[in-house]
């Protein structure tokens, strides 16, 4: 089924108004394909564009995740570019209805190829709850509910764009991003080491101790690889992602020390 014949089925019986609202989305969609029909893409200038885009640290910096229990992989902000970047591509998110009496909403996302009619969608149940110390709890603020929302509706319709993408052009936008993480733009790795340090603790509070740890090696084995790999965290901190203390977690005392010893100060008010 197609992106127009969706349109042209309603999910229930809708007002005049409603009717008049869906003669409008499918007139644009029929639109938007005859343009691109009458203008195809062009595959070098993309090609060559892509290369550009993905050369430079502005996106390379978001353009992957990293999240405790998700993984990692290429971010909604890199299949945006790369959809922008290709052409012809449309893809959304529809929040299809929002029942706060059972706490579910319904979500559909999308991504279709105008030219080739290459259609790829995501529709789900979505609760109104988030996860909190491995506890569901439940969101009834509206604002919540809606980033909620929204935050699931971005990660579908990043697969969904991934899906009508050429795979050989997503992949070689990622390794072109990996690259630029690693190079930095020309900036002598050192200094880039400086400012990642400085930029954790400031941001989060994150000691240099607990970046090593976190990354497996003392601070004089850090690699172009390694910055690129800490850059990825912390971008995902930055966007809410993740936290500080599921990436940097606190370890825990060993058996028989007490708090004593830990902060050096007497548990029992005695000298």
């Amino acid at each position: 089924m197609t992106t127009l014949d969706q349109i042209q089925q309603p999910r229930t019986p809708v007002t005049q108004t409603t009717a008049v609202e869906q003669a409008r989305a499918v007139a644009e969609v029929a639109a938007a394909v005859r343009v691109a029909q009458d203008n195809p893409r062009n595959r070098d200038r993309a090609l060559g564009e892509m290369r550009d885009s993905c050369g430079r640290l502005a996106l390379a910096n978001r353009a992957f995740y990293s999240v405790p229990n998700r993984g990692n992989g290429p971010s909604v902000h890199l299949a945006r570019e790369l959809a922008r970047i290709w052409g012809n591509v449309r893809y959304g998110v529809h929040e299809l209805s929002r029942n706060d009496e059972t706490g579910m909403s319904e979500i559909r996302a999308f991504a279709v190829d105008l030219e080739t009619n290459v259609e790829s969608t995501r529709t789900f149940q979505v609760p109104h709850e988030r996860m909190v110390k491995k506890q569901r709890s439940k969101l009834t603020d509206l604002g919540d509910v809606y980033l909620n929302n929204q935050n699931i509706g971005a990660r579908a319709v990043r697969e969904c764009i991934f899906t009508v993408l050429p795979t050989w052009f997503t992949e070689e936008a990622q390794d072109r991003c990996n690259q630029t993480l690693r190079d930095g733009e020309g900036v002598p790795l050192d200094d880039r080491i400086t400012q990642m340090v400085d930029g954790f603790r400031g941001a989060f509070g994150v000691t240099e101790q607990q970046l090593e740890d976190r990354l497996g090696r003392k601070r004089g084995q850090w690699d172009a690889g390694t910055v690129a790999q800490a850059t990825v965290i912390y971008t995902s901190l930055q966007r809410g992602e993740t936290k500080v203390a599921d990436e940097f977690p606190v370890a825990d005392a060993p058996l028989g020390v007490t708090a004593a010893e830990i902060t050096g100060k007497p548990t029992n008010g005695g000298a």
